[in-house]
Order: structure tokens, then sequence, then C-alpha cells
């Protein structure tokens, strides 16, 4: 049974390409987190904690380290993305109030994507000297994982807080991860962020509708 959660258990070939069972899984459930998310439904966090942790043991057998440990900080906030959407304000199974942060608020989160990135960038390319054991063999393309995880975490720590300008940076993560995965010869992967994209911008134009009556934020929406 464990051999179901390593890259080399193929489930089904498709046009040359061995797609593993932890790759079909972990996508197909990501893809319906994101769904959900866009819809502003609740559900959306149970269904991304099972896709975070297929993710986490993919990433790390393909030496995306940076990505790998991306998941675990997901886990955590999928889990108070759960509980925060069911304190308040649900209706049908969806969130209410969502919208954009403050313009200072916007700007002190692009400084911490910036500094964090280059910290774990630098890290992230000297980890396999620090920690042979754990990390045998240099990360791949060590900055821009980096870049791209930052970058994610700080996305979901708003989308759980609800804030639109979430969507922006999951779109800039998509734009780099299309290529960045397909590189990495995870084209399923990939593809699966070809979807996202799309996904995203959908998402953003919905919560840019639903936020529309309540962009006047007050102090509780602040992160």
């Amino acid at each position: 049974m464990s051999n179901l959660f390593s890259v080399e258990m193929i489930l089904v070939t498709v046009l040359g390409y061995p797609l593993s069972y932890i790759e079909f899984f972990g996508t197909v459930l990501y893809l319906a987190s994101v769904y959900l998310v866009a819809k502003r439904h609740v559900l959306t966090w149970p269904v991304g904690i099972v896709s975070v942790l297929l993710f986490m043991v993919l990433f790390y057998q393909i030496r995306l380290y940076s990505a790998a440990a991306e998941q675990m900080v997901y886990l955590a906030a999928c889990t108070y993305g759960w509980w925060y959407w069911a304190q308040s304000g649900i209706q049908a199974g969806r969130v209410e109030g969502v919208g954009f942060s403050p313009v200072p608020t916007l700007l002190k989160w692009l400084g911490v994507i910036v500094v964090l990135s280059a910290a774990l960038g630098l890290v992230m390319t000297r980890v396999h000297e620090w920690a042979p054991t754990l990390f045998p063999e240099a990360a791949a393309f060590p900055l821009i994982d980096a870049a791209t995880t930052v970058t994610s975490l700080v996305a979901m720590w708003l989308m759980a807080r609800k804030r639109t300008e979430s969507w922006v940076l999951w779109i800039a993560v998509d734009v780099v991860s299309i290529w960045l995965y397909f590189v990495k010869g995870v084209a399923f992967v990939s593809l699966l962020y070809v979807v996202l994209l799309g996904l995203a911008t959908l998402g953003l134009l919905a919560w840019l509708k639903a936020g529309r009556p309540s962009h006047r934020l007050t102090s509780e929406y602040v992160s």
C-alpha cells in the first residue's frame, strides 16, 4: 500500500507520459479545492488538506524541497482557514465578507515576499551541504522554487483571511509554476497549473463581484 505514495507507482500512461497515483489524486483534489474556494465554499479546506499531504510527499521525491516544506505550512493554513471561515458569515456553505486589504497592508506583504524569498532561496542553495542525509541532492531551481513557495504561503494566508488580493498572487505563482513543473518533468502538475491559472482568474472575478458592496474594510479584516 505504501508504494501508492511513490512517484514511481504509475496509474496510467497518457500520450507517453507516466502518471503516478500520487500525482493524479493530488492534482484532482487540489483542483477541487480551488474550485470550492472560488465559490467561497467552506469545504475547500478539508479537501485541500488531503491534497496538501499528497503533494508534500510528491515534491520531496522530485527534490523541490521548498515546495515540499511549503505543504507543511499549507496544512496549518488549511486548518486555520477551515476554523476561521466556519466562525464567520457562512450562508449555504459560502463565506461572506471578502474584500481587498488597505494599500499599506498590501505593501507590507509585498516586502515580506521579497525578503523571505531571498532568504529561503539562499538557504535552499546550500541545504544539501548542511543536511546531506535528509537532502542527498542539490535543490532544483532553489531561488525560483523559494519565490513561488513564499508567494503561495502569503496567498494562502490572505485567502484564509478572505482577502481578494490573494487571487492576484495565485495568478503570478501559476504562471511561473507552469514552466517550473514542465521543466522538472511532472507535466501533469504543469498542466494542473494551466487549469489553476484559469480558475484563479475566475476566482478573482468572482471575489471582486462578491466583495463589491463592502470594499471599505474595517480593522477586522486587516492582516
